[in-house]
């Protein structure tokens, strides 16, 4: 799409340019690199002459403030963002003209009075919008936090002072006030705009779980009266210093960027949520600082000979990029994102935490992504300046016209001694200087060219507008009692305009909790049988005993299985639901299975059960606790990828039971008692190697390895595993392969499993190479990677699992509409590229049969630039990306060799297919093959967005794609991504987002629309609409989007239009008053113009037009291109209107001119007067308005009549009554006009007349269009109107279908289909999936779904390495002492507060 050109483009360059928060607001920028001093003063050179410490040694307080106004800059910063407004700046010159007596009209505060009430509507919605701001950053800076206090303790690193807004002064002398109770917030929190990170309701700041002091252990008070020792205390976040010790406890956010000391948990280790900065569900493990780690209470943190220092560098903006040191008697120990807990994030399964803060409010990193609040302006209002401006002009036209004229006249008959020119040869009334006053006097005589009521009916219909979207019943969400809400109302048009929406994909289009849905086992699918809500399945093997099934709650382990709830119970008889697990797994099928194999012991599905859930059941990385509440296993995972997969084994009876160091304890149908495995190494996952094998031993009695054999157990992706198995099962192959084209057309993520037995001397001599891998320094990945490929080969092929994201309720509807709506809907998520492309396919974001293009950084291969050239240049070969002038082709020969071979080596080649549906990727949509999806990662993002090259390309290469999923980003690329494409494009944007990391993106877009769901309320605060589910998204744009901006550009264009036949009356009477500016018709007429005679049928228009009705918007989607591409409001729409109002003011003006005075319209003889004819004139002008106003609307309701015909029973019944009142009580220039009006004939003829030639061309024009040339909302109006039910939807898809299937007939595959892709799936439909090409290394493969998800390289994952008995060779691992039959046990001490 090219930038629009001309004067609009460059005038709203020119206002938008113009930036008023930099006039207000001191941005401080990001503090310097810092040491912070630990229980000792600091240097003497931090400190000037008079012993204060210097501003370069003075950090960010930890206050985050996100109001824009203060008590002090509300009125001139909200009084200048009101005059970037045109209009306003010249309604405040006219009213400045009017105090001067000469110009003088009326009153100058009857003059003020419309400007003061536009003004001061909009700056009351604006200080109520900033009161909830400010409301809004309280409930966040006075949430409370433990820091360490003591006798003798002193934090010496200074703090640069805080800011002060008038809030604060109240707070000030109301006091210190208890802060809302946990379950309140969510209440309180849906009408508060701000925060970044704001209120998490799963993640509640219990300030009442913070006492005033709080002792570790059981210290207390020195009975002496000495004071008491080293504790804790609360404190509120804003007061928080760099420097100071902190105590966070479970669940509780993190106040800002700390650094690890000491954890409650083995080893130091601290698990976080993580879902605030990058959108990621599954827990982060965090560990601390080895040479810190016995500070583990306040008396140890206070002790003053713990003395050191941390020196780091400036904040830095990269999510995964931080460095700094611990220096202890000059020994220097690294810290990393390891040992750092982040503001923002959640501290989870972890008892507490102490920590020192290292950086505090705006630079923290959380801060640090998020953008400032913006001041928004719609699309509509952007147009409006421009045309306003034009409008200015013509007046000045006008005016200029008038006064040159005026002075040419006056110059000619002075001499003349013309009557009226009496003395005008002083100095202050002569030829000369009349000019310019009737100049200025035209200014005030015509000033209704640019109506002041407009503006004020704009924030009326608007605010009415919020209201319906607020009492929609479509959009309520009953289960959390969460009506749609509109936050800014200036925005309502924009919704109706959207070309590109921007979505995060954790807790918007998913809701964190995944279902086991597929089992392929041995090549036998099985598929989950959803209960009946009633109906409770038994778990396999147990009887069904209702203590069992009602502890089979649908409820979620991390509300129940928190630490201080978690024993460690060998007696636990069941597994609870897990974390982010929806449902358990139920087949019938597989119990039945298991029962039989389970009394037969020579039964073929013993081994082919036993082996495939076992797999399930022991490679992973899952914690078990139990739940005292219930009694029941609890799993505590990662991921709930991994969680879902545990669960569905432990559902069919293969329970994992915890582990004890190295054994891991399982319990299967197959045998009485729990069996008991070695766990003797951990090929972990990482996203290049997409598996993870375990190698395990089974033990015998007295956990000896007996004659059980070495096991290897390996899940991951099918391409990794179908290339390392052992020759032989083609059969099981084939099968397996196309089951997971099914389940990966359902849009299910897939992972394949397998094993293999390991000799004893081929593993005893790998795991010595294993060792030396592990222990090597130099490339240390590359070398565990060579050394597992040894053994990762040779499998056995066991099967697959297929789970499903669980989406929110009508997302893949919702967006498959949308995108038939021609918006183009892109997916920024912070979650892994496979796991990204999954909920691309399940969302119906990506077809089956698309073709992802991926683009990678961070590799070895290609660049990025040269990625995305290749890509442009070998599936765009017609879009003549390189003969572009920006584009840079050199970088094209460096890998073409290379990667030419490497593709012509792939076993699957790339296959495009004809789709025969619509794409988005050009008009020739229908004829070409195949469609493509862009799929690019957070490293690739830092590369093509840092300079304009590079930008340029990005963007001519997804506008070439259907759809556009950038993977691993951070909150700051998600708004980079944002403002490319709305800048790029200039076209309109619109975020949706449910957490803290979306809020950039919100309020970089056009529209920020935050989900106001279960996922807390940080996106909402900062959000310009309010949502509880995505699906709602489709209504809120096809219909009240699609409505607004059609009523509002329609009512725009009329309210231009009726003001223009006003002042056109006035401007043709200039002819004959020698162009004195003079009024054609009483003043009054003028100045209820726009207050009684013709405002309400333009708020009508506003209030209740409807282009087509909601359900017929929404059956269709199509329709809402009439919004997308401007068709209701723009600059050739306000020309014609503008045009129709000077032709019809010339036909009201000269046929009742002539009219009266060819000959005289008295019966008496006498002339008519000038307010006889005139008043016909303002009477006949206001009725055509009308009816005009009521030509343009759609829809005719008790409401729009009413509105049509009050103006003109108000203007014939104040003509009537105005003409009755005698000058004797005021001044009445029409006394006795109603005697001369309403008897004479030309006075009804006249207006009849008028009225129907003037509105004549209008008709005629709307009846040959609805006749002859109708649109598509013509034709379905009439279809519903000739039949109420017809069903549009069945019946505009059934059409749909047929033309597919004629343009699939009309238009062949170029390539023809293989045996193999064109045979039927599992599901009764073909197996056709598109293909993945990775452009940074050449490799293309078929789209089978994998997606799997696990922190890579954590400190979780080498805890439970450091105690595999692999580290040892098996012959002592064969007599170690035995462990017993304990699971992992992590007991967890209460602190006990005093």
């Amino acid at each position: 799409m090219p930038k629009r050109t001309g004067f609009i483009a460059w005038y709203d360059t020119l206002i938008s340019s113009f930036s008023i928060e930099d006039l207000f607001v001191r941005k401080r920028p990001p503090g310097p690199s810092r040491t912070i001093f630990i229980n000792q003063p600091l240097p003497d050179s931090y400190y000037d002459k008079n012993h204060r410490v210097l501003k370069a040694h003075q950090y960010n307080p930890n206050q985050v403030i996100t109001s824009k106004y203060t008590l002090f800059t509300f009125l001139p910063r909200n009084l200048l963002e009101q005059y970037r407004r045109t209009a306003n700046v010249f309604f405040t010159f006219i009213a400045i003209l009017q105090f001067i007596p000469k110009f003088a009209t009326i009153s100058p505060a009857l003059v003020l009075l419309p400007l003061v009430v536009v003004l001061g509507m909009t700056g009351s919605k604006d200080a109520y919008e900033d009161i909830k701001r400010h409301q809004s950053d309280r409930v966040v800076n006075f949430s409370e936090v433990r820091v360490l206090e003591g006798p003798g303790y002193v934090n010496h690193n200074a703090m640069a002072p805080k800011s002060k807004t008038f809030v604060r002064a109240l707070t000030k002398r109301i006091g210190k006030r208890k802060l809302p109770k946990a379950e309140d917030k969510g209440v309180q929190a849906l009408t508060i705009p701000a925060p970044p990170e704001a209120v998490d309701k799963s993640a509640p700041l219990r300030s009442s779980d913070v006492s005033d002091a709080e002792f570790d252990d059981d210290l207390a008070a020195d009975p002496s009266g000495a004071g008491p020792p080293a504790h804790w205390k609360g404190t509120t976040w804003e007061d928080l210093r760099v420097g100071d010790f902190v105590k966070i406890v479970d669940h509780e956010s993190i106040p800002a960027d700390i650094l690890i000391c000491a954890t409650s948990e083995d080893e130091n280790v601290a698990f976080v949520e993580t879902k605030n900065l990058d959108g990621e569900t599954n827990l982060k493990s965090r560990h601390a600082v080895p040479a810190l780690t016995h500070l583990r209470n306040a008396a140890d943190c206070a002790d003053p000979k713990n003395v050191f220092r941390i020196e780091c560098d400036r904040p830095e903006v990269q999510m995964h990029k931080l460095a700094a040191t611990v220096v202890i008697n000059d020994e220097r120990h690294p810290v990393d994102l390891q040992t750092t807990l982040l503001r923002g994030t959640v501290l989870r399964n972890t008892t507490w935490v102490i920590g020192i803060v290292m950086y505090t409010g705006l630079d923290t990193k959380l801060v640090l992504n998020a953008g400032g609040t913006p001041s928004k302006r719609g699309k509509v209002e952007r147009q409006m300046n421009p045309m306003v401006l034009a409008n200015l002009v013509l007046l000045g036209v006008m005016a200029v016209v008038c006064g040159v004229v005026d002075t040419i006249l006056e110059h000619h008959y002075y001499p003349k001694q013309a009557p009226w020119l009496f003395r005008d040869n002083r100095s202050g009334d002569n030829p000369s200087i009349n000019g310019l006053i009737t100049l200025l006097f035209a200014f005030i005589t015509f000033q209704n060219v640019v109506p002041i009521s407009l503006y004020i009916s704009i924030e009326f219909v608007r605010g009415c507008q919020a209201a319906f979207i607020y009492f929609d019943g479509d959009m309520y969400y009953r289960k959390t009692d969460s009506p749609a809400l509109a936050r800014t109302f200036t925005l309502s048009d924009d919704l109706g305009q959207i070309e590109y929406i921007f979505s995060d994909k954790t807790g918007t289009l998913t809701q964190n909790a995944m279902v086991f849905r597929r089992a392929s086992v041995g090549g036998r699918v099985y598929v989950d049988e959803e209960p009946e809500p009633e109906e409770t399945l038994p778990a396999v093997g147990k009887s069904p005993d209702p203590s069992t099934a009602s502890a089979d709650m649908r409820t979620s382990g991390s509300e129940t299985g928190t630490p201080q709830e978690t024993s460690n119970s060998p007696e636990a008889d069941a597994v609870q639901l897990s974390g982010g697990v929806l449902r358990h797994f139920r087949s019938l099928q597989i119990s039945r299975e298991i029962e039989a194999a389970a009394a037969d012991i020579r039964s073929p599905d013993r081994d082919r059960h036993g082996q495939y859930w076992t797999t399930l059941a022991l490679c992973h990385t899952v914690l078990v606790g139990t739940d005292r509440r219930t009694g029941l296993l609890d799993y505590k995972a990662q991921s709930p990828d991994e969680a879902a997969l545990v669960q569905a084994a432990a559902d069919v009876g293969f329970e994992f039971r915890g582990r004890d160091r190295d054994v891991l304890i399982l319990r299967t149908p197959f045998a009485r008692d729990p069996l008991r495995f070695q766990l003797l190494n951990i090929l972990e996952f990482t996203s290049v190697r997409k598996r993870m094998s375990v190698v395990v031993r089974q033990l015998g009695e007295g956990d000896r390895p007996g004659d059980y054999p070495i096991l290897l157990l390996c899940k991951g992706a099918d391409n990794v595993i179908f290339e390392r198995l052992a020759p032989g099962g083609e059969e099981l192959k084939a099968v397996t392969e196309e089951q997971l084209g099914g389940f990966a057309n359902e849009g299910l993520r897939t992972l394949t499993l397998a094993h293999r037995v390991v000799p004893e001397d081929e593993y005893n001599s790998w795991v010595e190479r294993y060792r030396i891998a592990i222990a090597s320094l130099d490339d240390r990945e590359g070398e565990i990677e060579q050394v597992s490929e040894e053994i990762e080969r040779n499998l056995l092929l066991l099967g697959a699992t297929a789970i499903e994201d669980k989406l929110q309720d009508g997302v893949p509807e919702a967006i498959a509409d949308l995108k038939t709506a021609g918006i183009k809907v892109w997916v920024l998520t912070g979650d892994k590229l496979e796991t990204a492309i999954a909920i691309g396919k399940s969302t119906n974001l990506i077809a089956r049969e698309a073709n992802i293009i991926i683009i990678r950084g961070g590799g070895e291969g290609a660049s990025i630039y040269a990625q995305m050239l290749r890509a442009a240049e070998e599936y765009f070969p017609g879009s003549n990306i390189t003969d572009d002038s920006e584009v840079n082709t050199e970088s094209l020969g460096a890998h073409d060799e290379e990667n030419a071979e490497r593709r012509a080596s792939q076993l699957f080649p790339l296959r495009r297919l004809s789709t025969g549906a619509t794409s988005l990727v050009g008009s020739q949509n229908g004829e070409r093959p195949g469609g493509y999806v862009l799929v690019i990662d957070g490293l690739a993002l830092d590369d093509a967005l840092k300079d304009e090259s590079h930008k340029h390309l990005l963007l001519r290469l997804s506008m070439l794609c259907e759809a556009v999923v950038c993977c691993r980003v951070s909150p700051k690329q998600k708004a980079l991504v944002v403002r490319l494409v709305r800048d790029g494009l200039d076209t309109m944007t619109l975020a949706i987002g449910d957490g803290a990391n979306d809020v950039s993106m919100i309020q970089a877009a056009d529209v920020g629309v935050g989900i106001s769901g279960e996922e807390g309320l940080q996106a909402v605060n900062s959000s310009d609409y309010a949502i509880a589910q995505f699906r709602f998204l489709k209504r809120l744009l096809l219909v009240h989007g699609h409505w607004s901006y059609a009523r509002n550009g329609n009512m725009i264009n009329n309210f231009f239009y009726k003001n223009i036949i006003c002042i056109g009356v006035l401007w043709w009477f200039m002819i004959y008053c020698a162009w004195s500016s003079a009024y054609v018709f009483e003043y009054t007429y003028l100045i209820f113009w726009n207050s009684f005679w013709t405002l309400c049928p333009v708020i009508a228009i506003g209030l209740f037009d409807r282009i087509v009705d909601d359900h017929v918007l929404m059956a269709i989607p199509q329709l809402y291109r009439y919004g997308r591409e401007g068709k209701w409001f723009g600059s050739k729409l306000f020309t014609v209107f503008m045009l129709e109002g000077v032709v019809q003011s010339a036909i009201v003006f000269f046929i009742l001119l002539y009219g009266y005075f060819s000959p005289s319209a008295r019966n008496d003889g006498y002339d008519v007067g000038r307010l006889e004819f005139s008043t016909a004139m303002v009477i006949s002008a206001a009725i055509v308005a009308n009816l005009f106003n009521g030509l343009n609307t759609k829809v005719w309701t008790a409401w729009v009549f009413f509105a049509v015909f009050i103006g003109i029973v108000l203007i014939g019944a104040y003509t009537a009554i105005y003409s009755l009142i005698r000058p004797g009580r005021f001044f009445t220039p029409v006394y006795g006009n109603d005697h001369y009006l309403f008897q004479s004939a030309i006075f009804w003829f006249g207006i009849l007349i008028t009225a129907l030639v003037a509105l004549l061309p209008r008709y005629l024009y709307l009846a040959w269009s609805f006749g002859f040339n109708p649109n598509d909302l013509d034709i379905l109006n009439w279809n519903y109107k000739i039949k109420p039910d017809l069903d549009l939807i069945h019946e505009a898809y059934r059409n749909t279908e047929e033309n597919i299937e004629e343009q699939e007939a009309r238009v062949p595959s170029p390539i023809p289909m293989t045996p193999h892709s064109a045979r039927p799936g599992p599901f009764g439909r073909p197996s056709m999936q598109g293909s993945q090409i990775d452009m940074s290394t050449g490799v293309r493969s078929p789209s089978r779904g994998y997606s799997f998800a696990q922190e890579e390289y954590g400190v979780a994952m080498r805890r439970m390495q450091s105690n595999l008995s692999g580290a040892v060779p098996l012959d002592q691992g064969a007599e170690r002492r035995s462990r017993g039959s304990n699971l992992l046990r992590t007991i967890r001490h209460p602190l006990r507060r005093k």
